[in-house]
């Protein structure tokens, strides 16, 4: 099982999203990349097929899928959204980021 959290903010607007969309039976798909400022980034898509190795969780009605090789560096992970002023759309809080940039979508380990 993976250690991820999603907050109640960030399902419902994901849920919003996904309604409106072409494919509202997809799943949120949350894995890392190599790139951004600090040398990983996160990325979050809807996504509707799933491969092999990937974990599905149903986190307040949302179906998230995880792939294998994303896992490791989601460990721990929160997935919240903002509706403010100055701090609008999904931010991720990892506990076990050494470092992250300013904005926010990218960190290292």
């Amino acid at each position: 099982m993976i250690d991820l959290q999603l907050t109640e903010d960030a399902a419902r607007k994901a849920l919003e999203l996904l309604a409106k969309s072409e494919s509202p039976g997809d799943a949120l798909r949350v894995r890392v990349k190599s790139g951004g400022c600090s040398g990983m980034r996160y990325e979050l898509a809807f996504d509707g097929e799933q491969a092999e190795g990937d974990t599905e969780l149903d986190l307040h009605g949302l179906r998230v899928v995880i792939d294998a090789e994303s896992a490791p560096y989601l460990a721990g992970i929160t997935v919240d959204y903002a509706d403010g002023l100055n701090e609008a759309g999904f931010k991720i809080e990892n506990p076990s980021a050494q470092e992250t940039c300013g904005c926010g979508e990218s960190f290292s380990l």
